[in-house]
């Protein structure tokens, strides 16, 4: 898993306090963390819909379809199409959790979790070889594709207003979301924290 940061609306702060102060004479004012406090605790949620921020991230096709429900966002993914696979991305073993069918428990027995590493290095080895071999056989990429497995590594650029941010973020670093979406999104949200202080910090974030 990786975060990076692309790019984000220069002056994201002070442009989305320029425009909440629309109707006011004093749009011009420098200080704007209390304002963008009020308007959070106020719900004036438009005034976050004024700065946008683009994130590369790396991850899975497993965790890259959850993140694709978010569609306040948009988003450009690598395509298997046009594109040799790339990595697989190895997953932890988690037993299941007994009342929570979507939630898993870190604390599987070493051999299960010894056992699981090497499968999954087994699985990708055998789908790759099997790739491989189909594009040898003339079969065309976007056939070829559906042989590999879910945690093929991928990567998509996302682009979000804040509000679509904030709203993704807490929603995803929930213990409840799965353990590799929750990094993805801690990484994201740290990303925010450091190009969104004012807004971070009356999020209670920093």
């Amino acid at each position: 898993m990786n975060v990076k940061l692309i790019t984000i609306t220069p002056d994201a702060e002070a442009t989305m306090a320029y425009i909440a102060r629309v109707s006011s004479p004093n749009q011009e004012n420098p200080e704007y963390a209390k304002l963008l406090t009020y308007c959070l605790e106020h719900q004036h949620w438009s005034v976050f819909e004024h700065a946008y921020m683009t994130i590369e991230i790396t991850t899975s096709r497993m965790i890259s379809a959850q993140i694709l429900r978010h569609r306040s966002f948009t988003f450009s993914e690598f395509s298997q199409r046009y594109s040799e696979p790339m990595d697989y991305v190895p997953v932890k073993a988690r037993r299941q959790a007994e009342k929570n069918r979507q939630s898993s428990v870190d604390d599987a027995p070493v051999h299960v979790r010894s056992w699981w590493e090497t499968i999954q290095q087994d699985v990708f080895a055998d789908a790759q070889r099997a790739y491989e071999d189909a594009i040898s056989y003339g079969v065309a990429r976007e056939c070829a594709r559906a042989i590999l497995p879910m945690n093929t590594q991928t990567r998509l650029y996302v682009t979000g207003s804040v509000r679509s941010w904030i709203h993704y973020i807490q929603l995803r670093t929930k213990a409840d979301t799965q353990l590799e979406h929750r990094e993805v999104a801690e990484g994201c949200k740290a990303i925010f924290v450091e190009q969104l202080p004012s807004v971070a910090a009356a999020l209670g974030w920093a």
